[in-house]
């Protein structure tokens, strides 16, 4: 059965012997729905479930019309969309992965050229950036996204929300946020990131009440302020809308991030979660517990290592199907971030998924000394540490072909001679040039280590201002913690004269397994 809603044709399947009265009722509820798609978060999982399984038929039949790497996907595999009508059937289609978007970007691409409006890249987390087309639709869908996720997250249209992020460079997310302020109401100031001092000018003269950016840097602003005399407790800021960085742990408490900001400044904290190539954002409420999914704009599984659906509250890879993007829609793409589902209502009143915290990202697992880690929680324990002023975590293949852990730290200046409340007999200026005092810090933070997550990297002093050249290079819009030297391992092998795309499984596999090492004789 087909029904058509304002410009576009939608299919309505229905079960053998369904009654006409049941077709009526299921048509308006459809109707409905369309014409207040907000409120579906808070509608029953079963017709969060249904409307998602229609909205996924759309999806489908627009990919078999439209983009050339679907319709050659769907061929190739004997994929028949018309078989595909419950969210379970998802399974029977192939993964997309990032080397798909690298490879075969164009291919991705399902309308005229010339309906591009707006052209962005992706971070480079995994590699290198893609770049994503969006049309005019797809802008207001993104603005809808940020919108109903501000909204999520407590943000009125009242409200006056500093964005401490950049909103050019390719950059989806800085354009997402003036764009979903924008619709909902709200005043925006466009400040960008970094440069405490024009921040806290900024929030003096014009008194926003919310600001927006990766928490790490409300950290940065906090120091700037105290050692400027500025009272930023009596501030006109009372939240943050934190983005990039995990706030909270697996059962939703504060980390040692999120904790520290608490500590130094009493504001609210809501975490976000999002990125390029889904489009759309996990908010938390006010209670966070979560980010929570919107089933109108993405349908979400989560994978083990195998491909298969985990249950819920356990962890795998984060894939996402888009549900309404025009220009470059994904069908089950992996994201690479680690996470579990949680399924239970929400004391907001929200019925829809919420999203953990990331645990960290699949091609970042980490096999050391027989422990099995993620970075972030390398990252816990230098952030817990007083005297880490910075710090960058290095991954590489040792003569074994064993992943070989090491981080670098800048030591933080500490004047009333204090290291981590224990009393030293060398001034802290004296602190890099002292032999004594570096082994003891080195010392000090892989007793750190051991007890938090019973293994100790390697651990190198370095000047700060070097360190912080390769944690905010010029061409990031990222801070860089995590350096990951093992694809260069695998990938510096001219002499030899191997591709590693002739080999029988793929490179992503081979950097997280220590086969790599063996199957290329290293």
């Amino acid at each position: 059965m087909e029904a058509v809603f304002g410009n576009s044709l939608h299919f309505v399947y229905f079960q053998k012997n369904t009654t006409f009265a049941s077709k009526i009722t299921t048509i308006v509820n459809l109707i409905r729905r369309r014409m207040n798609p907000i409120n579906i978060e808070f509608q029953s999982p079963a017709e969060i479930k249904h409307f998602q399984e229609e909205k996924l038929r759309e999806a489908l039949l627009y990919l078999q019309n439209h983009s050339p790497f679907y319709q050659r996907l769907f061929k190739e595999n004997n994929v028949d969309i018309q078989q595909i009508k419950y969210l379970e059937d998802l399974q029977q289609i192939p993964f997309t992965a990032k080397q798909d978007l690298q490879v075969h970007n164009e291919d991705f691409l399902c309308v005229p050229r010339e309906k591009i409006i707006d052209f962005i890249t992706t971070s480079g987390t995994l590699g290198d950036p893609v770049t994503f087309a969006m049309t005019d639709r797809d802008l207001d869908r993104l603005a809808y996204n940020e919108k109903i996720s501000f909204a999520c997250a407590g943000v009125k249209p009242t409200d006056i929300v500093q964005l401490m992020t950049t909103i050019d460079k390719r950059f989806m997310a800085g354009l997402a946020y003036f764009l979903g302020l924008r619709a909902l109401g709200a005043g925006v100031i466009r400040v960008g990131n970094g440069i405490p001092e024009l921040q806290w000018d900024t929030i003096n003269r014009i008194r926003p009440n919310t600001i927006m950016c990766v928490p790490s840097f409300i950290l940065h602003i906090i120091k700037y302020a105290e050692e400027h005399g500025i009272d930023y407790r009596n501030s006109s800021v009372k939240k943050v809308v934190c983005i990039g960085e995990n706030l909270r742990e697996q059962d939703f408490s504060l980390n040692l991030l999120g904790k520290r900001i608490k500590e130094k400044w009493d504001i609210e904290l809501y975490s976000t979660y999002a990125s390029t190539e889904m489009a759309t954002t996990f908010a938390e409420c006010e209670y966070g517990c979560g980010g929570h999914h919107h089933p109108e704009l993405v349908i979400c599984e989560v994978i083990d290592s195998e491909g298969n659906i985990v249950p819920d509250g356990e962890i795998g890879e984060l894939v996402v199907t888009t549900l309404g993007v025009e220009g470059m829609p994904l069908l089950r793409f992996k994201t690479g971030d680690l996470v579990s589902f949680h399924t239970e209502k929400c004391r907001c009143g929200r019925h829809s998924m919420r999203v953990s915290p990331v645990v960290g990202r699949a091609n970042h697992l980490l096999k050391y000394k027989g422990t099995t880690l993620y970075p972030p929680a390398i990252y816990d324990v230098l952030d817990n540490t007083p005297f880490v002023e910075n710090y960058v975590v290095e991954v590489s293949f040792d003569e074994n072909g064993n992943d070989r852990v090491g981080v670098r730290i800048a030591i933080r200046q500490i004047d009333d001679r204090r290291l981590d409340d224990r009393q030293l007999e060398t001034p802290s200026n004296n602190l890099l040039s002292n032999n004594l005092i570096s082994k003891n810090l080195i010392k000090d933070l892989k007793d750190r280590f051991r007890a938090k997550i019973r293994v100790a990297p390697e651990i190198e002093i370095c000047n700060a201002e070097d360190l912080k050249k390769i944690i905010f290079p010029d061409l990031s819009r990222k801070p860089v913690k995590f350096i990951d030297k093992r694809r260069l391992d695998v990938r510096q092998l001219d002499n030899r004269q191997l591709d590693v795309r002739q080999l029988d499984i793929t490179s992503e596999n081979l950097l997280s397994k220590n086969l790599t090492s063996k199957n290329l004789n290293v």
